[in-house]
């Protein structure tokens, strides 16, 4: 992509690769992007309790970060979490409130975590003979990624002097899934406060082979702080 209106056309521009899932039949066992199943630690297990429940949280993907995407961060594996239980727990959205984590390893989590090696993951709720509700049934998928160039982030502030064709053409070039490059916020901008971070993960929950509790229609935005130690997450929904 050449540029978008309402841009000046030497805007800096960021990389992020667009997700297709690949559902499969086996276990993946390396520490490479995926989505489900189980997460493949690089050190010891480190699975994030919720904070209300102490329960394993529910793993959702693993993300190996590349020098493309992450410069100088090659090697390093993101694995993000987040509670899902059958009673409601509030918070999930929120990037401090205990109720999801990205743990990256090598390194070290200020989260509350357990050693254990299986753990709830993402599954799909299908129809099945002798039950009247959906049931759940868990799901693995393999990524296929493809490196674009987006346009860098403008700010709420900047994108309010924007014609509407302007800022539908900006919000089309940054749509969908994808690991890196810029987020399109569903409301307001919406970046962890606490240093300076990076687009690691733009996951819409409308657009998921699998269910992942966003809200209504919502969209979650997981970040990377700019020395790859530190990850947040949330989400924001219709």
């Amino acid at each position: 992509m050449r540029g978008v209106r309402g841009l000046k056309q030497d805007s800096p521009m960021a990389k992020s690769a667009s997700i297709e899932f690949i559902e499969i039949a086996t276990q993946i066992s390396e520490p490479v992007t995926k989505f489900g199943g189980q997460p493949v630690w690089i050190d010891k297990p480190q699975w994030p309790l919720s904070e209300q429940t102490r329960n394993p949280m529910e793993f959702i993907c693993q993300i190996a970060l590349s020098d493309d995407l992450f410069p100088g961060m090659e090697g390093k594996v993101a694995y993000v979490f987040m509670t899902e239980e059958e009673e409601y727990v509030d918070e999930t959205w929120e990037p401090d409130g205990g109720e999801n984590a990205i743990i990256i390893q090598p390194g070290v989590t200020s989260a509350v975590v357990s050693e254990i090696v299986d753990g709830p993951s993402i599954k799909e709720y299908i129809e099945v003979k002798g039950y009247d509700r959906l049931q759940p049934k868990l799901k693995e998928f393999s990524v296929r990624l493809s490196i674009k160039d987006e346009p860098d982030f403008a700010s709420e502030e900047i994108r309010d002097k924007w014609s509407e064709s302007a800022f539908d053409e900006y919000a089309q070039a940054l749509d969908g899934n994808k690991i890196g490059g810029t987020p399109i916020f569903l409301q307001g901008d919406e970046f962890p406060t606490d240093g300076e971070y990076k687009l690691l993960l733009q996951l819409d929950s409308t657009r998921t082979p699998f269910f992942v509790n966003f809200g209504d229609a919502g969209i979650a935005y997981a970040f990377i702080n700019s020395e790859g130690t530190v990850g947040k997450f949330l989400w924001q929904c219709a």
